[in-house]
């Protein structure tokens, strides 16, 4: 199976009581590599087709799946949010006093930064946990741990001067490829490799959610994205760059007037992503070139739990946007027989990172399946907006896989 051939491929990137892996190494030997010439084929009209092979093939078995996911991965390091290390040469996590201390170092360059960890109180040791960016704004179980991981430290996201700074970059030199989103995807990973070295900690390493609001939820589903030990991401309001697709948001601003954040508005603000994404948000006539969306992104979660959350309230974050990407990212989770492992809820009009009590029970029972594994209902799709989903987005066949 090619799947237990990936398995051993990563295996040495992380512990040996790991119970998955890390992506974000390159295309496995088996798969086809991202070819030298690859070609840049505008298609600003249509969400890029998932399921079709860099070969000229098409996905038709859950073989062929893993092949395209890691090239799919591949094309975002290369030309959207930068390459992701693997886990350090050096790297001697230690915990004490509820808070690991991760130690990473590449040659005589070494960073250290800690990560607090804040016990549930009610249920049994080894806890389920979320790691949550900078604070929490979703309400968590009380059964579940909350490890908190200032992302600031690891690369900070204040505007344009601050590409190539923090730990991330001190380990890696300020010219790495990787954009704040991804440095912070490679943190949570170690913060993963730590769990699963020290069961001290008490944190059950195969129970593990990742969250963030707003550009904290960006990184979020590219945290979960590229590290398969994530059971559960949860975006919330992450807007363009996030669940709204670049395509589809471009769409609302250059052919419907509706003023919402594109790609080429984001690069100049911050950060997030690799400088080789300036080339395809340099107009937003130049969107279309990038070979792929962030249906991609999310799907690349499947078949593993995600729910994103949207507010009406904020038409820059995407409104309508929103709804089309998370829809196709759908079809991914559709295809391997796991439609109701994603969820999708958009609300509001409320504040920018609150969460409205009529979101609890569906987030709670993503928590309660994916955390707990509880046996509950996760058909969660809806929207309070007037819009619907447009077919001609994805013109293109979802295969069976499962």
């Amino acid at each position: 199976m090619l799947s237990s051939l990936l398995l051993s491929l990563f295996a040495g990137l992380v512990s040996a009581q790991s119970h998955g892996h890390e992506f974000g190494y390159g295309v496995p030997s088996q798969c086809s590599e991202l070819p030298s010439d690859f070609s840049l084929v505008n298609q600003t009209y249509v969400l890029p087709d998932p399921f079709q092979l860099l070969d000229a093939g098409r996905v038709t078995n859950q073989s062929d799946w893993q092949c395209r996911a890691e090239q799919i991965r591949a094309l975002f390091q290369k030309y959207e949010l930068g390459d992701k290390p693997p886990q350090p040469s050096t790297f001697t996590p230690t915990f004490a006093n509820k808070a690991l201390t991760i130690n990473a170092g590449v040659g005589s360059k070494t960073i250290s930064f800690s990560v607090p960890i804040t016990y549930p109180t009610s249920g049994k040791a080894p806890y389920p946990a979320v790691i949550v960016y900078d604070a929490p704004s979703i309400p968590i179980p009380s059964n579940v741990a909350v490890i908190t991981l200032n992302i600031d430290n690891i690369a900070q996201q204040n505007d344009q001067s601050s590409r190539g700074v923090g730990l991330f970059y001190d380990l890696y030199g300020k010219n790495a490829t990787a954009g704040a989103l991804m440095a912070w995807a490679w943190a949570v990973s170690r913060v993963v490799d730590s769990l699963e070295m020290l069961p001290a900690a008490q944190i059950n390493p195969e129970k593990l959610a990742v969250t963030g609001c707003s550009r904290n939820g960006k990184g979020a589903i590219v945290a979960g994205a590229f590290d398969e030990r994530i059971a559960l991401t949860i975006p919330q309001e992450s807007g363009s760059g996030g669940d709204a697709c670049w395509r589809t948001s471009r769409d609302m601003l250059v052919n419907q007037n509706l003023a919402t954040q594109t790609a080429n508005e984001i690069v100049g603000e911050n950060v997030w992503f690799s400088t080789a994404f300036n080339q395809f948000a340099a107009t937003n006539y130049t969107v279309g070139l990038l070979p792929v969306d962030h249906h991609e992104l999310a799907g690349l979660v499947a078949p593993r739990g995600l729910y994103s959350t949207e507010n009406v309230g904020f038409l820059w974050l995407g409104d309508f946007s929103n709804l089309e990407c998370m829809t196709a990212a759908n079809k991914i989770y559709q295809a391997l027989g796991a439609t109701d492992h994603q969820g999708f809820s958009q609300d509001g009009p409320h504040d920018h990172c609150s969460f409205p009590n009529d979101q609890i029970s569906e987030i709670n029972a993503f928590f309660n399946r994916f955390l707990l594994d509880e046996q509950v209902n996760t058909s969660i799709f809806r929207t309070v907006g007037s819009w619907t989903f447009n077919a001609s987005w994805t013109p293109w066949q979802v295969p069976t896989l499962a």
